[in-house]
C-alpha cells in the first residue's frame, strides 16, 4: 500500500473539511462518528484538515477510497493532489 501523501502543505489550506464534507464521509463509512465529532469541534481549518489526513493514514485503503469518492463529488479539482506519488508523505 502506498502512504497517503499530499503535494505541498497548500493542501491543508485548500482542502474544505467542512461539517457538511465529514458527515459525508462517515456517511460512506470513510471515517467513523467520534472522528466527525473530533473534527467539527476543531476551530483552525489547516488543523482540522492535519487531522482529517491523520484519521485517514490510521484506516483502510477501502476508507481511503470512500474519502477519494467524496472528494471527487465535492472538490474535484484536489482529488489528484491526494492521488499524485511523489509528494511529500503525511505522517
Amino acid at each position: 500500500m502506498h502512504s497517503l501523501t499530499y503535494n505541498g502543505s497548500q493542501l491543508l489550506n485548500v482542502l474544505v473539511a467542512d461539517t457538511a464534507f465529514v458527515t459525508e464521509l462517515v456517511n460512506v463509512g470513510s471515517i467513523t462518528w467520534s472522528q466527525r465529532e473530533h473534527l467539527i469541534n476543531m476551530i483552525q481549518p489547516r488543523d482540522r484538515n492535519r487531522q482529517l489526513i491523520d484519521f485517514l493514514t490510521r484506516r483502510s485503503v477501502a476508507n481511503f477510497q470512500a474519502f477519494i469518492q467524496v472528494l471527487a463529488r465535492e472538490q474535484k479539482h484536489l482529488v489528484d493532489q491526494f492521488l499524485r506519488e511523489g509528494g511529500d508523505e503525511i505522517r
